[in-house]
């Protein structure tokens, strides 16, 4: 008699353990609330190497910063119709500190290597904090046409 109860109770352990191990397991970590390598972009400037349509959206390349992650007001290097060309990030999609706008897209500005726009207008709304942020920003400023 003590055979099958224990055979029972060793069925309903194993049944118990598969249940387990089968379970959907979830990450903890964090979203990142930036733009990283091989982030789709779009460039929101009239240069004329952003706004001929080609097969390939741009992709980030490289992100100038400690962690690679770059955020508002941050330089990263794109991959655009073949060429590799700077760019400063004015707008991502994923929200960021306390009263900073979201944006629907990832919008970069093509800039030279000596941080002049190669565009001479900007055709969405950047953001303000663009202002008060270190760096030289004040080309890519002038030629905004509206700021959030």
């Amino acid at each position: 008699m003590a055979l099958p109860q224990l055979s029972r109770s060793l069925t309903g352990l194993i049944v118990e353990a598969s249940s387990i191990t089968q379970q959907r397991t979830f990450s903890l970590s964090t979203v990142a609330a930036a733009i990283q390598k091989m982030t789709r972009v779009r460039v929101v400037d009239n240069s004329p190497l952003g706004n001929t349509p080609y097969h390939r959206p741009p992709r980030v390349i490289h992100v100038y910063t400690k962690n690679g992650m770059g955020k508002v007001g941050d330089k990263v290097l794109l991959a655009i119709k073949g060429q590799k060309k700077k760019a400063l990030i004015i707008g991502h999609k994923m929200p960021g500190e306390c009263m900073t706008p979201r944006f629907d897209s990832n919008n970069v500005v093509l800039i030279e290597d000596n941080g002049n726009p190669t565009g001479t207008r900007i055709k969405v709304p950047i953001p303000t904090q663009l202002r008060k942020m270190e760096g030289d920003y004040t080309k890519v400023l002038a030629i905004a046409s509206s700021f959030v």
